[in-house]
């Protein structure tokens, strides 16, 4: 047996400024997500024991942000068109982000935002609620690009059993859909909310605007992935029609060239502090939080829309040895909301926490044994982070 799944890094560091370790994952092209990820890369930890998205929040917090945001006007400028066209793109779901970007574009910068949406899989009542005062009291026009319902709750299950990735085809179609809906209409300008340098990427993407359009395109469909399947071995399924699959692909590289379709982090041009999003949201949007916890964490108002959200962050937790608690916390501590030593207490308090309200209704809805879920987890436990002693799995490496 390997000593690490899934080309983590076998020695385990923790930051010394924030709570998080060197197992957390870059992005990765989902559409290419095999089994065996070899390529996976993870968080950068330097010598000086800082995590390379700590070091990009200093710079984050000391940034020249007029500057930035001269360079956003000069883009809205080249791009609004002011005949009642829509002039630019904005996809999410109702969540906090991106009812601020398109609520600041419309109202702040007076363009005329198109939203899309790929819809949660199964939507708490209070993400649909957002969702709806998203666009009710916003005014604004939607797009929603919803696939078949066999078809989706397929891909999800075996998302779970062969990747133990629940929100593998949310992220898929959240991504993929923009490009699609923005080439349908003429739109040229496509805008995400944060950067991701912020919290695992690459940080020299923190440096520019562009989203880069390999999360987007492919140049060969033969290579695309779902669920961990071979879209040839796709095709040869007898319960999946071929046309259904289409709404999960991306567009060609040719086609986002052909019709010049930028995609840009709006955090690139807007100090991006979540708390402050989310306060935005709040006052300006009719954006609420839920009224309990969430589960595995200490927060009410962060990633809330889908059911399955709460088993996305505990698979996590199985995978690379750091649950939802360490996430939050660590962007506190970036933001200075929290000391590392009240962030190390929450994580030891909430990371891990089994998702235990939402978890029945989704396995039966998924069609999903409880303990097949279970013996799924347990193959996907890398040994370099998990013992197991008397009958009960223990990290072997916790945040101090």
């Amino acid at each position: 047996m390997p000593k690490t799944l899934i080309n983590l890094p076998e020695k385990v560091i923790f930051c010394k400024s924030c709570v998080m370790s060197n197992q957390r994952p870059q992005s990765h092209v989902e559409f290419l997500h095999d089994k065996e990820k070899k390529d996976a890369t993870y968080m950068t930890i330097e010598n000086d024991g800082i995590c390379s998205p700590c070091k990009v929040w200093k710079v984050n917090n000391s940034m020249n942000w007029e500057k930035r945001h001269n360079e956003l006007l000069i883009l809205l400028d080249k791009h609004r068109k002011g005949n009642g066209e829509y002039d630019c793109l904005v996809p999410g779901s109702g969540g906090k982000d991106s009812v601020f970007v398109s609520h600041l574009l419309k109202y702040k910068y007076g363009m005329n935002p198109l939203t899309c949406t790929w819809p949660p899989i199964m939507y708490t009542q209070y993400g649909y609620k957002n969702y709806k005062n998203w666009l009710e009291k916003g005014k604004f026009e939607n797009v929603v690009m919803k696939p078949k319902e066999y078809l989706m709750k397929y891909l999800t299950k075996m998302a779970i059993l062969n990747l133990l990735h629940p929100f593998q085809t949310f992220i898929i179609g959240q991504k993929n859909i923009a490009p699609k809906i923005a080439a349908k209409h003429n739109i040229k300008l496509i805008f995400y909310g944060e950067s991701e340098a912020l919290y695992n990427n690459n940080p020299t993407t923190f440096y520019t605007s562009k989203v880069s359009d390999k999360y987007f395109s492919i140049k060969n469909f033969d290579d695309l992935v779902l669920a961990g399947i071979k879209i040839k071995d796709l095709y040869k399924s007898n319960y999946i029609n071929k046309s259904d699959l289409e709404v999960f692909f991306p567009l060609s590289n040719n086609e986002i060239k052909e019709k010049n379709i930028e995609m840009h982090y709006f955090g690139y041009y807007q100090k991006w502090i979540p708390q402050e999003i989310y306060y935005y949201a709040f006052n300006n949007t009719g954006y609420r939080p839920r009224p309990f916890r969430t589960d595995g964490t200490f927060s009410k108002y962060s990633s809330i829309d889908d059911k399955i959200d709460d088993l996305h962050y505990y698979t996590m937790f199985i995978k690379f040895g750091i649950g939802r608690a360490t996430a939050d916390a660590s962007q506190e501590i970036r933001n200075h909301h929290l000391t590392r030593e009240e962030g190390v207490n929450l994580v030891k308090k909430f990371d891990g926490e089994f998702p235990s309200r939402y978890f029945d209704e989704v396995m039966k809805y998924l069609e999903i044994r409880k303990e097949d879920f279970f013996k799924t987890c347990d193959k996907h436990r890398s040994p370099h982070l998990w013992k197991k002693v008397k009958k009960k799995w223990h990290l072997k490496h916790k945040v101090i």
